[in-house]
């Protein structure tokens, strides 16, 4: 049997989204198989020390997996290099990794979806990257699983032979795109992935996912995706490092496992239009989004009385 891929959990100051993401990886298949790290930043501020302290002690208890390791930092070396950090420590130790950050629920199924594909296609160069979580996209007529362009980065996995591929130098990535290109990474202009490219320049973010999308999108990689998405993102309340307060990301986990990968290698039209339809339109009309941003301010202001 092909050993299992580790897992990598990167977690910080979110006690509540942290039990829940052990709670539902712990049901998973797999989960008494697979080795757990879990890498704990070190504290940012001192108003997140009660948080992180509450976190690590969430940790420290954690059982039903075949090992558990936790890398608690000294230091706060922020999400993006925490996580270039572990995924490269634990791809260049056994070859491969699955990787979960502290808001993310997944199916019973999503271990052995991540473990079938990452044997699968171990010897294809062109697949660089396993993503489990899928828009509610409104095609239904999609194959169970299907190559795209982008990579997403809620519950993913990949190779050492693909992560040797990162560029984190956002200079030497951006200077290798044209007006096509950039066409073609934005997915027609229907997503903001250049943008995010151009605000981690500016120091508007510290996206690591960005930077790992445009090194897999330049080297002509594709990523494997599910039509069912495998996970959910409980962090679209505001709470994360990254996140606003977002609905349009819901999706209902498979209750079943994955059991058809594609074939052939090559991004499919079919996959393509049909997020390139949900991206498009999922922001609504200029009310709605005016409604939402209303919605997502007031909260914030709330919040931080």
């Amino acid at each position: 049997m092909t050993p299992l891929a580790p897992i990598a959990l990167f977690v910080y100051n979110r006690p509540d989204h942290t039990r829940q993401t052990i709670s539902y990886l712990q049901k998973n298949e797999l989960a008494d198989l697979s080795d757990l790290f879990i890498f704990s930043d070190g504290v940012r501020t001192d108003n997140d020390r009660a948080a992180v302290d509450e976190v690590r002690q969430i940790i420290s208890d954690v059982t039903g997996f075949r090992s558990v390791k936790i890398i608690a930092r000294d230091q706060n070396l922020g999400l993006a290099n925490s996580i270039i950090a572990g995924v490269s420590q634990l791809t260049n130790t056994y070859g491969k990794v699955i990787v979960f950050e502290d808001d993310l629920i997944s199916s019973p199924y999503t271990l052995r979806f991540f473990n079938d594909a990452l044997t699968r296609y171990a010897d294809e160069e062109q697949v660089m990257h396993i993503g489990a979580y899928m828009f509610d996209l409104a095609d239904k007529t999609l194959p169970e699983t299907f190559f795209f362009r982008a990579a997403f980065s809620w519950g993913w996995a990949t190779w050492a032979s693909s992560w040797k591929n990162f560029e984190p130098d956002i200079d030497k990535l951006m200077a290798q795109f044209d007006e096509q290109k950039i066409k073609q990474f934005s997915i027609d202009h229907t997503m903001n992935f250049w943008k995010q490219m151009q605000g981690f320049k500016a120091g508007k973010n510290n996206s690591w996912a960005i930077r790992w999308y445009a090194s897999i999108f330049l080297k002509g990689g594709q990523t494997l995706n599910p039509s069912h998405s495998l996970i959910h993102n409980i962090g679209h309340d505001g709470s994360g490092v990254h996140s606003n307060i977002e609905h349009m990301y819901r999706v209902q986990v498979a209750d079943k496992p994955v059991t058809k990968f594609p074939a052939q290698v090559q991004e499919n039209v079919q996959a393509y239009l049909a997020i390139k339809h949900f991206l498009k339109n999922r922001k609504g009309t200029l009310l709605q989004r005016g409604i939402r941003l209303v919605k997502q301010l007031r909260i914030k202001y709330l919040s931080s009385k």
